[in-house]
Parts: C-alpha cells; sequence; structure tokens
C-alpha cells in the first residue's frame, strides 16, 4: 500500500517514512504543501498523512483541493491545534480522521489500517476462494492450514487480493509494494510471484495469481 506524507519538519517525516516503510508500506514524502499536493493529485496513493501548517500551501488548502479531484482517498491530518473549533473545521474541509502531535507511531498506524479498511468496506481479513488473510496477525490461511509468507510476500499478496479481480501491472505492483519509481527491471516481482504460488498451491490446489502476459498479474478464482 503507498502512502503519501506531507510533512515540512523533516525530522517527523523521516521518523514516519522509516517506520511505515518497515511495515511494508510504500511512502513517499513532500516537505511542503506545494510539492505535495502535486505529488498527491499526479500519483495514485491509498492513503495521505498531511500537515496542518506547511509552508506554500496550508494542509488545509491541500485537503480542499485533493477532496474535489480525488474524493475517496483516505486523509489524516497530522496537526498540533488541539481545540474542537479546530478539529471539526480539518474533518468538515475533507480529512477522515485527525492525530494531535506529539503521538505515537502505534495509535497513528492504527488508525491509519482502519482508514484502509474502511476505503474497501472490509474487515481485518481478507478473502480470495479458500484463502484468508488477516491483517492484524500478519497470517495466511489456504483451505484452513496455515501459509509461513515472508513479510514482503505478505504486502505483494495483500496488494493483489486488494485489488482482487483486476490486473495489476507489474510497474504499479512496485510502487506500492517496493517503493521503486521505474519500470526497467520489475523481474523482481516474478521472483516473488513464483515463491508465493509454490507456497500458496502445494498440494495441488487452484491456482490464485494468474499472469496476463506482457502485462502483470491479476487474484481470481479459477473457474
Amino acid at each position: 500500500m503507498r502512502i503519501l506524507i506531507v510533512e515540512d519538519e523533516k525530522g517527523i517525516a523521516n521518523f514516519l517514512k522509516e517506520g511505515l516503510e518497515e511495515e511494508y508500506f510504500a511512502v513517499d514524502v513532500a516537505y511542503d504543501g506545494t510539492s505535495g499536493l502535486e505529488m498527491a493529485l499526479t500519483n495514485e496513493y491509498d492513503l495521505l498523512l498531511v500537515d496542518w501548517m506547511l509552508p506554500g500551501i496550508s494542509g488545509i488548502e491541500v485537503v480542499r483541493q485533493v477532496r474535489k479531484e480525488k474524493p475517496r482517498v483516505p486523509i489524516i491530518f497530522l496537526t498540533a491545534r488541539d481545540t474542537v473549533q479546530d478539529i471539526v473545521f480539518g474533518l468538515e474541509v475533507g480529512a477522515n480522521d485527525y492525530i494531535r502531535k506529539p503521538f505515537e507511531f502505534e495509535e497513528l498506524l492504527a488508525r491509519i489500517r482502519v482508514q484502509l479498511r474502511t476505503k474497501e468496506g472490509e474487515t481485518s481479513v481478507l478473502t480470495l476462494g479458500d484463502l484468508e488473510l488477516n491483517l492484524n496477525t500478519h497470517q495466511a490461511f489456504r483451505n484452513g492450514e496455515e501459509v509461513n509468507l515472508t513479510p514482503r510476500e505478505f504486502a505483494l499478496l495483500e496488494f493483489l487480493i486488494r485489488n482482487k479481480g483486476k490486473v495489476c501491472t507489474r510497474t504499479r505492483i512496485i510502487e506500492h509494494v517496493w517503493d521503486i519509481h521505474f519500470d526497467s527491471d520489475t523481474s523482481i516481482i516474478d521472483v516473488y510471484i513464483n515463491a508465493l504460488r509454490k507456497k500458496l498451491n502445494a498440494g495441488e490446489k487452484k491456482n490464485l495469481i494468474h499472469t496476463v502476459r506482457g502485462i502483470g498479474y491479476i487474484a481470481r478464482e479459477d473457474s
């Protein structure tokens, strides 16, 4: 899942980026409102973290403009403001949630996961046929049997299942799972897909990850 952080305090921004990447999110950072707005409107993100006070364009204006173009993307305000009036104003402008500075990273992570689940209209368990993916425990089960996945395999499978029934290009996969913004060499995806298939299809189970030749992959049940 790909997140944009718009935060002018580089220490905070870099701390958040590092922490989220350890949770296998793909993360971009903008240090001012102007570049943050441009990145938010140009690229595809699953969630935005936006500071209220920013140089250039304020966080309020960033949220207001993003909402006009992308009404469904979840947005969480990072703010030192704590009055009820400020909070209500931020939510009315278009933010889905807010968190006051200073905050614990674990709380922010929980709020992010809630917004991503709400966006997809899902619970904490993703399903595809007889495959279950528990987002809270980071466990995968196929026909009731646990499948041991590495964190990166889990992140890749989560992205494919969230987009089940849709063709995911290699470029889109690598941007959302690896945070690499080029498509000159996406062979690493093929390596991980092959590893996933071996684990998921053990015991001659039906294939759930299909190749779309020359384009990418799609997660769906075999007919």
